[in-house]
């Protein structure tokens, strides 16, 4: 595993070459069957959920996606979900928990998008029920962020017992550009801004943040294989647990902080 800057982790994390959501479902869940809507009238594509198996049990599988044609990427906001899309994430969760499967997140997603409509139809509202709920599901949850990890978009998919990313990908506040506006009122600092919010995964396992880096090579089958170890033994280890204990343990995971 190689020692990258800052800037160059945030470089990596929004590549082209990054690994996509359909990589991902194809190849970690061959019988993935998706679900639709939150059930108030919206579907939102920048994110993918649905059952499938994994390590011979049903899991539900829930991803954030940025799309890959021009047309997918404008419909997505290039990854940024809107309360719809939260909605359906919470949705798909409480279902999960209703028939004692884990949940699945894959996370990359700049942040929720932070258009009128979206605030209109209650952004902040969809992205605190989801804090709030999902974080109490007796079930086991484990969240990988492969890319990018912005803010409370990325929060509200990664409230659950593990977090574990993806050794180029990035988990903060806002965007080094955001905070380099906010601090310096100079977005080109952005590279230096990078640095001083340590939202890499060394950063961040080192301050106890997430559970864990995945090694990521140019391989993307690779990738998927390195992914596929460390969700089958982290679900071992959860499925140990009864939902009581799971609790207790992310209320303490939590706390921590």
């Amino acid at each position: 595993m190689t020692k990258n800057n800052a800037a160059a982790v945030v470089a990596a994390a929004r590549s082209k070459q990054k690994i996509t959501t359909k990589e991902l479902i194809t190849q970690l869940f061959p019988n993935f069957i998706q679900l639709h809507g939150d059930r108030c009238g919206g579907d939102d594509p920048a994110i993918v959920g649905g059952l499938a198996t994994f390590a011979h049990q049903p899991v539900t599988v829930i991803a954030t996606d940025r799309g890959i044609a021009i047309e997918e990427r404008v419909a997505t906001h290039f990854g940024c979900p809107t309360p719809s899309g939260y909605r359906k994430a919470l949705r798909l969760a409480k279902q999960a928990a209703k028939f004692h499967r884990p949940v699945l997140f894959f996370v990359n997603t700049p942040g929720a998008y932070p258009g009128q409509s979206a605030e209109e139809d209650g952004q902040g509202a969809a992205i605190a029920d989801n804090l709030l709920q999902i974080s109490q599901l007796p079930t086991p949850i484990i969240t990988v962020i492969f890319g990018e990890g912005g803010s409370g978009g990325a929060l509200a998919l990664a409230c659950g017992d593990e977090v574990w990313m993806l050794e180029n990908s990035t988990y903060s506040i806002l965007s080094p550009e955001g905070f380099a506006s906010i601090l310096w009122k100079d977005s080109s600092r952005s590279d230096e801004a990078a640095e001083i919010m340590q939202l890499t995964p060394s950063d961040l396992l080192r301050k106890r943040v997430i559970e864990g880096i995945i090694p990521e090579q140019a391989d993307h089958q690779q990738v998927t294989a390195e992914i596929r170890d460390v969700l089958s033994k982290r679900l071992k280890k959860l499925n140990e647990f009864s939902g009581a204990e799971l609790l207790k343990r992310r209320q303490k995971r939590y706390r921590k902080f």
